[in-house]
Protein backbone atom coordinates (compact mmCIF):
# COMPACT_ATOMS: atom_id res chain seq x y z
CA UNK A 1 0.00 0.00 0.00
CA UNK A 2 2.82 2.45 -0.70
CA UNK A 3 1.28 4.32 -2.65
CA UNK A 4 -1.71 5.49 -0.07
CA UNK A 5 -0.46 5.34 3.42
CA UNK A 6 -0.46 8.26 4.77
CA UNK A 7 2.03 7.76 4.95
CA UNK A 8 0.85 6.53 8.08
CA UNK A 9 6.82 3.73 12.97
CA UNK A 10 7.92 1.63 15.26
CA UNK A 11 6.09 1.90 18.37
CA UNK A 12 8.26 2.11 21.56
CA UNK A 13 5.69 0.10 23.52
CA UNK A 14 3.40 -2.04 21.97
CA UNK A 15 -0.11 -3.01 23.55
CA UNK A 16 -2.79 -5.80 21.88
CA UNK A 17 -5.53 -3.82 21.35
CA UNK A 18 -9.13 -6.09 21.06
CA UNK A 19 -10.03 -6.02 17.55
CA UNK A 20 -12.12 -2.91 16.21
CA UNK A 21 -15.70 -4.25 16.70
CA UNK A 22 -14.94 -5.20 20.17
CA UNK A 23 -14.09 -1.46 21.34
CA UNK A 24 -17.81 -0.07 21.50
CA UNK A 25 -17.08 2.03 24.89
CA UNK A 26 -17.75 5.78 24.12
CA UNK A 27 -14.49 7.75 23.64
CA UNK A 28 -12.64 4.05 22.47
CA UNK A 29 -9.49 4.44 20.28
CA UNK A 30 -10.99 2.03 17.37
CA UNK A 31 -9.59 1.85 13.36
CA UNK A 32 -12.11 4.15 12.78
CA UNK A 33 -12.21 6.61 14.83
CA UNK A 34 -8.38 6.80 14.50
CA UNK A 35 -9.17 7.26 10.20
CA UNK A 36 -11.70 10.10 11.26
CA UNK A 37 -8.83 11.44 12.93
CA UNK A 38 -6.38 11.59 10.21
CA UNK A 39 -9.05 14.07 8.00
CA UNK A 40 -7.00 17.39 7.18
CA UNK A 41 -4.04 18.58 5.40
CA UNK A 42 -0.74 17.02 6.14
CA UNK A 43 2.70 18.42 5.11
CA UNK A 44 5.86 16.28 5.30
CA UNK A 45 8.39 14.22 2.60
CA UNK A 46 8.23 10.74 1.52
CA UNK A 47 12.01 9.31 1.97
CA UNK A 48 13.70 6.31 0.28
CA UNK A 49 16.97 4.48 2.00
CA UNK A 50 19.79 4.77 -0.35
CA UNK A 51 21.65 1.46 0.33
CA UNK A 52 25.25 2.18 -1.07
CA UNK A 53 25.39 5.81 0.52
CA UNK A 54 23.82 4.71 3.64
CA UNK A 55 21.25 7.19 3.98
CA UNK A 56 17.94 8.64 3.46
CA UNK A 57 16.82 10.88 1.04
CA UNK A 58 13.37 12.91 0.47
CA UNK A 59 10.87 14.02 -1.33
CA UNK A 60 8.56 16.67 -0.49
CA UNK A 61 4.82 15.83 -0.04
CA UNK A 62 1.60 17.28 0.48
CA UNK A 63 -1.84 14.95 1.64
CA UNK A 64 -5.08 15.84 2.30
CA UNK A 65 -7.14 13.13 3.99
CA UNK A 66 -11.12 13.26 3.84
CA UNK A 67 -13.89 11.19 5.42
CA UNK A 68 -16.64 10.26 3.80
CA UNK A 69 -19.92 10.42 5.71
CA UNK A 70 -20.52 6.66 6.18
CA UNK A 71 -17.13 6.89 8.53
CA UNK A 72 -15.67 4.24 6.91
CA UNK A 73 -14.41 5.52 3.57
CA UNK A 74 -11.38 7.24 3.27
CA UNK A 75 -10.38 9.73 0.16
CA UNK A 76 -7.06 10.50 0.37
CA UNK A 77 -5.27 13.11 -2.21
CA UNK A 78 -1.18 13.12 -2.12
CA UNK A 79 1.53 15.25 -4.17
CA UNK A 80 5.17 14.43 -3.94
CA UNK A 81 7.57 16.59 -5.93
CA UNK A 82 9.23 14.11 -7.94
CA UNK A 83 12.20 16.53 -8.85
CA UNK A 84 12.48 18.88 -12.24
CA UNK A 85 12.26 15.74 -14.87
CA UNK A 86 9.41 14.28 -13.53
CA UNK A 87 7.65 17.38 -11.14
CA UNK A 88 4.63 16.78 -9.55
CA UNK A 89 3.09 13.08 -8.97
CA UNK A 90 -0.34 12.63 -7.85
CA UNK A 91 -1.82 9.44 -6.27
CA UNK A 92 -5.64 9.48 -5.27
CA UNK A 93 -6.67 6.63 -3.27
CA UNK A 94 -10.22 5.54 -2.16
CA UNK A 95 -10.65 2.77 1.08
CA UNK A 96 -12.96 1.57 2.63
CA UNK A 97 -12.72 -0.11 6.09
CA UNK A 98 -14.53 -3.31 7.64
CA UNK A 99 -14.08 -2.48 11.18
CA UNK A 100 -15.44 -5.94 11.93
CA UNK A 101 -12.40 -7.60 10.52
CA UNK A 102 -10.44 -4.81 10.74
CA UNK A 103 -9.75 -5.47 6.83
CA UNK A 104 -9.54 -2.27 4.33
CA UNK A 105 -9.74 -2.39 0.43
CA UNK A 106 -8.28 0.31 -1.29
CA UNK A 107 -8.30 1.14 -5.12
CA UNK A 108 -5.16 3.97 -6.13
CA UNK A 109 -4.86 5.72 -9.22
CA UNK A 110 -1.33 7.59 -10.49
CA UNK A 111 -0.76 9.29 -14.00
CA UNK A 112 0.95 7.19 -16.33
CA UNK A 113 0.16 3.71 -14.06
CA UNK A 114 -2.86 1.21 -13.95
CA UNK A 115 -4.99 1.53 -10.94
CA UNK A 116 -3.78 -0.40 -8.29
CA UNK A 117 -6.44 -2.95 -5.98
CA UNK A 118 -5.32 -3.70 -2.28
CA UNK A 119 -7.00 -5.27 0.72
CA UNK A 120 -4.58 -4.79 3.72
CA UNK A 121 -5.40 -5.84 7.29
CA UNK A 122 -5.06 -3.56 9.83
CA UNK A 123 -4.14 -3.98 13.59
CA UNK A 124 -4.19 -1.24 15.90
CA UNK A 125 -1.10 -2.16 18.34
CA UNK A 126 -0.92 0.97 20.79
CA UNK A 127 -3.81 3.29 21.78
CA UNK A 128 -3.44 5.81 23.85
CA UNK A 129 -5.44 8.27 22.90
CA UNK A 130 -6.99 9.78 19.49
CA UNK A 131 -3.77 11.15 18.20
CA UNK A 132 -1.42 8.99 20.07
CA UNK A 133 -1.25 5.18 18.29
CA UNK A 134 0.47 2.73 16.30
CA UNK A 135 -1.34 0.48 13.53
CA UNK A 136 0.20 -2.27 11.57
CA UNK A 137 -0.90 -2.77 7.81
CA UNK A 138 -0.02 -6.31 5.77
CA UNK A 139 -1.08 -7.37 2.89
CA UNK A 140 0.04 -9.95 -0.20
CA UNK A 141 1.60 -7.94 -3.18
CA UNK A 142 4.77 -7.20 -5.01
CA UNK A 143 7.69 -5.53 -4.63
CA UNK A 144 11.12 -4.55 -6.90
CA UNK A 145 8.67 -7.50 -9.26
CA UNK A 146 9.03 -9.91 -6.70
CA UNK A 147 6.19 -11.71 -4.78
CA UNK A 148 6.07 -9.89 -1.44
CA UNK A 149 4.49 -9.58 2.32
CA UNK A 150 4.52 -5.52 2.51
CA UNK A 151 3.92 -4.17 6.29
CA UNK A 152 3.09 -0.56 6.51
CA UNK A 153 3.41 0.45 10.33
CA UNK A 154 1.84 3.86 11.08
CA UNK A 155 2.74 5.56 14.73
CA UNK A 156 0.98 8.84 15.01
CA UNK A 157 2.25 11.66 18.19
CA UNK A 158 0.18 14.06 18.23
CA UNK A 159 0.13 16.39 15.21
CA UNK A 160 3.14 13.93 13.70
CA UNK A 161 2.06 10.79 11.97
CA UNK A 162 5.21 8.02 10.38
CA UNK A 163 4.49 5.36 8.06
CA UNK A 164 7.31 3.12 7.60
CA UNK A 165 7.22 0.74 4.71
CA UNK A 166 8.83 -2.91 4.67
CA UNK A 167 8.76 -6.25 2.84
CA UNK A 168 9.69 -9.44 3.03
CA UNK A 169 10.15 -11.42 -0.43
CA UNK A 170 7.91 -14.57 -0.36
CA UNK A 171 10.35 -16.25 -3.30
CA UNK A 172 13.19 -16.87 -0.86
CA UNK A 173 12.87 -19.26 2.47
CA UNK A 174 13.56 -16.56 4.91
CA UNK A 175 11.62 -14.16 6.72
CA UNK A 176 13.92 -10.65 5.86
CA UNK A 177 12.07 -8.01 6.56
CA UNK A 178 13.49 -5.11 4.67
CA UNK A 179 12.64 -0.79 4.46
CA UNK A 180 11.74 0.10 1.67
CA UNK A 181 10.43 3.74 2.36
CA UNK A 182 9.32 5.67 5.13
CA UNK A 183 6.62 9.06 5.08
CA UNK A 184 6.94 11.73 7.79
CA UNK A 185 3.98 13.93 7.94
CA UNK A 186 2.71 17.20 10.43
CA UNK A 187 -0.49 18.30 10.47
CA UNK A 188 -1.01 21.82 8.80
Amino acid sequence: MASKTLALMLAGLAVTVAPAAAQTAPGAVTLTSIRAGMAGSWKGQLEYRDYQADRWFGLPVQVRIEIMRDGLTLIRHADFDDGPKTGIVTITTAALLDPATGREQSVSFRKGRDAELDTATMRLTRAEAADRWTIEEVQDGRDDDRPARIRETTKRDGATMVTLKEVDFLDDKTETWLTRNRTTLTRE
